[in-house]
């Protein structure tokens, strides 16, 4: 059974986005960035550049602490490239907190590695890249380096020598065209990790190009997450306690509290809620960023910065409807599945030969998915994927995820190539809507629009 169950943990990551709205533009708090910080800020955020207290600290000088973090950031993300190495001859930079000190810090990193204009020193390569613009009045090198001009500098860095690569996580991209309009459907798993920071540019550019941006839901609509909220807890003043075995509350609990938790704070919540945060907490891995941003949060916030209306094609009422009309019993089992699944992941865990078999099975599954969908390759992103197997099942939750879901999602994709006029919109919504039976790629293809995958 937990075989089973661990199989739809990571189909429900590529069906239902079960994560919080983050990163609107309007949740900045003590500090507001300056405008031309606005185009930074996804990436910023979706690498760890920024978290959620950047309100504090963003118009504020760098320290070195920071400073480091930054630079070791930038390198991460070249070492993923593995390019070819060189070596580095001549005088020591001088790097401290002066915006020409990050500016060689961050050419430092860059320097290990064969990359076009890098021998040209500090400033003549980043400047080559747009990494540095200046200030109007030079590039202002003496002057104190304020945060958000160091992460900005990280920002087209990595950037900039992603794209002059043609490398990025490319996605699941696909264009539909009807006459004049032009849909891109982006197909999405709800979680980040594989180091799938930076998305590809032509992703960048799909969402950036676009007039409207739609997801499974609108992110910024206030009252309709209130509504989700609401559903994610009883009301009936009972509690978890009530709801689940002893056994399996005292597990909860301890992986509750384990992370910082008080009772009060969990004590309320119904099992497919935590059910959710459990699955999306086992399929991290370690290259996911300290802010562990989901892609389609990611395209929400690029949109966000950049003006781009957002819509969403459904509800936040029916998409907890999904699970809040499951049988208790299910619940539990859910719950207990999603719970050993993270227990297996947590450091000095010895679990019993099932579920680490599962966790395996699901590892595998989730590394195959990630691939596969950072290459671009729906083909083998099905290898990995069962759709089949998952609606052709009796599981309770699966007509949920998807025979009862799919027919809205290709009605609201057709209506966007049905517009009168011309227009461009980007739509991301979990990949297994995209893909068969019954996806969204092949229900356009039947209705007579041309579908092809990006290039």
């Amino acid at each position: 059974m937990k075989r089973m169950i661990c199989r739809f943990l990571a189909a429900a990551l590529a069906a239902v986005l079960m994560t919080a709205p983050a990163l609107a533009a309007e949740e900045a708090e003590a500090q507001l960035p300056a405008p031309w910080f606005y185009s930074a800020v996804a990436d910023c955020y979706a690498m760890g550049l920024i978290d959620d207290d950047y309100g504090f600290y963003i118009n504020d000088p760098i320290s070195e602490e920071q400073l480091d973090a930054v630079t070791e950031i930038v390198a991460n993300k070249l070492a993923v490239l593995e390019l070819p190495q060189r070596t580095v001859d001549g005088a020591a930079l001088v790097i401290d907190t002066t915006r020409g000190g990050v500016m060689n810090a961050l050419y430092q990193v860059c320097a290990d590695y064969v990359l076009p204009g890098v021998e040209s020193g500090a400033e003549a390569f980043l400047t080559g890249l747009g990494v540095v613009q200046g200030d109007g009045t030079g590039l202002a090198a003496e002057r104190v380096c304020t945060y958000q001009e160091a992460a900005a500098m990280a920002q087209r860095l990595i950037l900039a020598v992603y794209d002059s690569l043609n490398a990025g996580s490319k996605g699941l991209l696909w264009k539909a065209t009807n006459g004049d309009n032009t849909l891109y459907l982006l197909g999405t798993i709800h979680v980040d990790r594989s180091n799938i920071y930076p998305l590809h540019k032509s992703v960048r550019d799909a969402v950036l190009g676009a007039e409207t941006v739609a997801f499974e839901l609108n992110f910024n609509d206030a009252e309709e997450a209130a509504v989700f909220a609401a559903k994610q807890v009883y009301s009936d003043g009972s509690k978890l306690s009530d709801h689940i075995s002893a056994d399996l509350y005292a597990r909860v609990s301890k992986a509750m509290t384990d992370m910082g938790m008080e009772e009060e704070d969990f004590c309320y919540y119904k099992p497919w809620a935590l059910s959710n945060s459990f699955t999306v907490l086992s399929s991290l891995d370690d290259t996911s960023s300290s802010n562990a941003m989901a892609m389609d949060l990611y395209a929400n916030s690029l949109a966000d910065w950049a003006g781009i209306p957002v819509e969403g094609v459904e509800t936040y009422e029916f998409q907890c409807n999904i699970f809040d009309t499951l049988s208790e019993e299910y619940q539990e089992t859910y719950l207990d599945a999603a719970l050993s699944l993270y227990e297996a992941t947590l450091e000095g865990a010895e679990p019993d030969p099932e579920v680490a078999a599962a966790a395996e099975l699901n590892e595998k599954m989730m590394a195959g998915m990630f691939s596969s969908w950072k290459d671009r390759d729906p083909d083998a992103f099905v290898k990995f994927y069962d759709k089949a197997a998952i609606v052709e099942s009796d599981d309770e939750l699966q007509s949920r995820l998807f025979t009862d879901r799919d027919p809205g999602m290709i009605r609201a994709a057709a209506a966007y190539l049905e517009q009168e006029g011309s227009h461009t919109v980007f739509m991301a919504v979990g990949a297994g809507h995209m893909t068969d039976p019954g996806g969204i790629i092949s229900g356009l293809r039947a209705l007579g629009y041309t579908v092809e995958l990006a290039k």
